[in-house]
């Protein structure tokens, strides 16, 4: 299997990202994905909670989504969108913060929205809420694609292994972490944790991501770490996307899930215990 991360710097101008996003992937599979990722917030990165009820739609009527639904089926590609900002019905008026992944023939093959909520301070200056804007989901998704069944996560879910371990006991060979990750959280965190979800699971690892200034019409611009990567199930880092937007092709021979699960086979080695 081929894959392409999709790297992006987007605006918070759903039209104006889309034609760049279509470029991109069109350039991964022209370069040979089969399998074609891109970010967190593919199509709206935005904290202004005003200007995200002008620009966002319900699912049904998400230009983007369906923009990408017609063009994963006019490549014949698998086509995960790292999530999509969408309104929803709910009373107070939140987000969805959601993931999709789009079958060779156009269709919904699988939905995720994003279970944990980045509400940090990171600094005395940087504080995020985003609770505040968007709802948590509550459902672990694993879906299948041709030869390899995935695991769906999002950024900030990186931070709770036990997500990871649940879906590769539930099959997953493959866990996808889309993200908009912070620059000064990047820095210090994302390689490290990407690594050690994969050596804990014995998974691919595949996160593309949001990369340097995001300007924004309304509300506060934005910088993230970008150096989208896909690790292999033993650890080591197959390909780095820097920090500047674009495509990392990078092949997956899924039959090194199965020799690093045999080496170490932690996933299967849970005990029950007591305390703390």
């Amino acid at each position: 299997m081929r894959a392409g991360l999709i790297q992006l710097s987007v605006s918070d101008d759903p039209d104006a990202n889309l034609p760049v996003t279509q470029d991109l992937i069109r350039q991964a599979a022209a370069g040979g994905a089969d399998f074609v990722l891109t970010p967190e917030c593919t199509n709206c990165l935005s904290s202004d909670r005003a200007w995200q009820r002008k620009v966002l739609h319900p699912e049904a009527r998400d230009p983007t989504l369906a923009a990408l639904c017609a063009q994963a089926r006019d490549l014949g590609i698998w086509l995960l969108i790292g999530s999509l900002g969408l309104r929803t019905d709910d009373p107070d008026g939140r987000f969805a913060n959601r993931s999709f992944l789009i079958a060779p023939d156009g269709a919904i093959a699988a939905r995720y929205d994003k279970i944990h909520m980045f509400d940090v301070d990171v600094s005395a200056t940087e504080r995020y809420r985003e609770s505040e804007g968007y709802r948590p989901g509550t459902r672990a998704v694993t879906a299948d694609l041709g030869a390899a069944r995935i695991g769906m996560a999002i950024c900030y879910d990186l931070r709770f292994a036990y997500l990871f371990r649940a879906l590769a006991k539930a099959g997953a060979q493959i866990l996808t972490v889309p993200a908009a990750f912070n620059d000064t959280t990047g820095a210090a965190h994302w390689e490290v944790l990407l690594r050690a979800r994969a050596i804990e699971t014995g998974c691919f690892v595949l996160a593309p991501a949001q990369c340097g200034f995001h300007p924004a019409q309304a509300g506060k611009p934005r910088r993230t770490h970008g150096h989208s990567l896909a690790v292999a199930p033993w650890g080591e880092v197959l390909a780095d996307g820097g920090t500047e937007p674009g495509v990392t092709l990078v092949d997956l021979d899924l039959d090194a899930v199965a020799q690093a699960r045999a080496r170490v086979p932690a996933i299967t080695h849970d005990r029950p215990f007591d305390g703390p």
